[in-house]
């Protein structure tokens, strides 16, 4: 069945950085875009980033342009967001999505001081 797992999130001062990893299994990752979401208590989901099945062309969203940085590594069934900068309104449970429709669990990531 299909799985992703996410992994790397934490507590970070402002200015830090974290890189989330997200392991996928169950289907062909190579062929599959991938997206980064996050949701902070009492705000909507957001799409923050999304990454084609290459690798070759990625999109963020507006309030992570400059700062964050998708990727993967088809090799190894895993995609990752390097996030820089941190600020405290980047405090949210990050989840990975295939285009498939799946969802990972999610990893909670807190900037703050």
């Amino acid at each position: 069945q299909v799985q992703l797992v996410e992994s790397g999130g934490g507590l970070v001062q402002p200015g830090g950085s974290l890189r989330l990893s997200c392991v996928a299994s169950g289907f062909t990752f190579r062929r599959y875009a991938m997206n980064w979401y996050r949701q902070a208590p009492g705000k909507e989901r957001e799409l923050v980033a999304t990454i084609s099945s290459g690798g070759t062309d990625t999109m963020y969203a507006d309030s992570v342009k400059g700062r964050f940085t998708i990727s993967r590594d088809n090799t190894k069934n895993t995609m990752y967001l390097q996030m820089n900068n941190l600020k405290p309104e980047d405090t949210a449970v990050y989840r990975c999505k295939v285009s498939l429709g799946y969802w990972g669990q999610g990893t909670q990531v807190t900037v703050s001081s």
